[in-house]
């Protein structure tokens, strides 16, 4: 299709509103023309995974190819077209004059610092300019203030119920189906060795992108992690809805109980139970409701093999969790971004760049994630988070990593779960203490441990797990603002028991591990 010279409209789609079922694309207009755009500023403000790259660029070349083959005017830029722009601003004002646009029309970014670049644009000409809802989440942006308030704790169970009654999900009238509303303590099952060869082989896809690659690397692009010329994450919708039924399928009879779990076996098996939608949502080439309609309907149509405490915990990810973050990320923008209550103020070791420590547990989690841009929620919260807020890293340090290594990472989901949720930067806005664990956690959750150079039940020896000596160090310097909360009340109770000569040999082998964090 060939362009026109003028159009009255130009919409831009960043590349997280890959939704082809937003109301933009009902009908066809010959005066409209969508801009899709690989920008160099979004490629670039953050040093990302190259798999992170390469994902967000084919999805919206295949977006833009779905697009034009309904019909629609599109223009799709590549970092070629547009890497002489100093940053969108630039782009969007060259497009306005080249095509004689009289309106120029974006959906609200999920992110702040983008929805604040758009919503300062101003143009030489009285083009006009609107701000369209994205149409992707379940709760209005204007009711957003409604459900959570800013810089103070929100119970994102009382968020969740609400939820569930607003949108009548896993309800019978006005209670929770199954009389509970929660089934979380039923999901924390460890694998046993029976266990693993049930696991499912995870669904791939083979996306070349070594065009991608090419064009990423002749413009200087920084990047880190590890990537074939083939791409095994979804690109498109059609791929991303066969992800959602191989997820409902194999892995959602089990999800719920084993979700927590952690284990080095099975290698090729790395997914487990978890569905990877969160970049097919996180780039909205699916909707969270039909995500959600889709765990219901294989809930209620495999007989009986999907229990209601295996599709609850998944309901409560994306009902609950997904839009609780997001909110808390709103109403605390840009202040939470600000954030260090703890003061944490350490480099992030280097091994988190190339997996080179001897902590079993931590060795998995990154090498994993630098290979696939992926690790599960304990695996980030437990593990990797876990050791940051015991080592006191600087939380801006934590967001950037984990904002650049996941494939799902864009920053209004990412700041809570890092900041908040993982750091307790936040000082309680989205936790009510913090997650922190010794080793005792990870050899609970996961045969780690088995195989680790260091000894789980030892806190004080040079062989000892560091988790162990810097969990009590973490608790021990922050005792004047812990101590108080009743959820730590116990911990404390414990330590005071131990011997003087104990506590200090802990100590002492917390600092030792705390000024050798590269060495562990």
């Amino acid at each position: 299709m060939r362009l026109n010279k003028n159009y009255h409209t130009l919409r831009l789609v960043l590349g997280d509103q890959l939704s082809t079922q937003h109301s933009w694309f009902e009908h066809t207009d010959s005066g409209v023309l969508y801009v899709v755009a690989e920008l160099p500023q979004e490629a670039s403000y953050v040093k990302h995974h190259i798999q992170k790259l390469c994902a967000f660029f084919l999805a919206m070349e295949t977006f833009a190819r779905a697009l034009k083959s309904s019909g629609h005017h599109v223009l799709y830029l590549t970092l070629d077209d547009t890497i002489h722009h100093a940053n969108l601003s630039g782009l969007i004002s060259a497009l306005i004059d080249r095509y004689s646009v009289n309106c120029f029309q974006y959906q609200r970014p999920d992110e702040y610092r983008l929805r604040q670049q758009l919503a300062s644009l101003s143009f030489a000409s009285d083009t006009v300019v609107q701000e369209c809802d994205s149409e992707h989440f379940l709760l209005p942006f204007a009711e957003i203030p409604q459900y959570v308030k800013a810089q103070q704790h929100n119970r994102m169970e009382s968020f969740y119920r609400k939820m569930r009654k607003r949108f009548g999900i896993l309800m019978k009238g006005e209670q929770a189906l199954g009389g509970k509303w929660n089934y979380d303590s039923e999901n924390r099952d460890k694998l046993k060795p029976k266990d693993l060869s049930d696991i499912p082989q995870p669904l791939i896809f083979s996306n070349d992108v070594s065009a991608i690659i090419k064009r990423i690397d002749q413009h200087h692009i920084p990047h880190f992690g590890h990537v074939e010329d083939a791409l095994l994450w979804p690109v498109s919708r059609e791929q991303s809805l066969q992800l959602l039924q191989h997820f409902c399928a194999y892995c959602l009879p089990m999800f719920g109980r084993f979700q927590d779990a952690m284990t080095h076996q099975h290698p090729d098996k790395w997914t487990l139970y978890h569905s990877r939608l969160s970049f097919s949502l996180n780039s909205k080439m699916l909707h969270p409701r039909e995500v959600i309609d889709a765990a219901l309907a294989a809930y209620e149509g495999l007989e009986g093999r999907i229990t209601l405490p295996q599709v609850e915990g998944f309901v409560r990810q994306i009902l609950g969790w997904r839009e609780y973050v997001r909110c808390v990320y709103w109403v605390n923008m840009p202040q939470y971004g600000q954030t260090n209550a703890l003061h944490a103020n350490r480099d992030l070791p280097g091994f988190f760049w190339d997996g080179n420590t001897k902590m079993q547990c931590m060795k998995q989690a990154i090498d994993q994630s630098l290979k696939y841009a992926y690790a599960h929620h304990i695996q980030r919260l437990m593990i990797t988070g876990n050791f940051c807020l015991l080592s006191g890293v600087d939380p801006k340090q934590v967001d950037a990593w984990y904002l650049g290594i996941y494939i799902d990472a864009i920053e209004w989901v990412e700041m809570p779960n890092t900041r908040g949720m993982s750091q307790y930067a936040d000082g309680g806005w989205v936790a009510t203490k913090p997650y922190s664990a010794g080793g005792n956690y990870v050899n609970k959750m996961s045969d780690y441990c088995k195989t680790c150079h260091y000894q789980i039940k030892e806190k004080t020896s040079e062989q000892a797990c560091p988790f162990n000596s810097l969990y009590w160090n973490f608790m021990n310097t922050h005792r004047n603002k812990l101590a108080n909360n009743p959820r730590i009340g116990m911990v404390y109770r414990s330590w005071d028991k131990q011997s003087p000569s104990t506590q200090q040999a802990t100590l002492a082998r917390a600092e030792w591990c705390l000024e050798n964090l590269d060495k562990i």
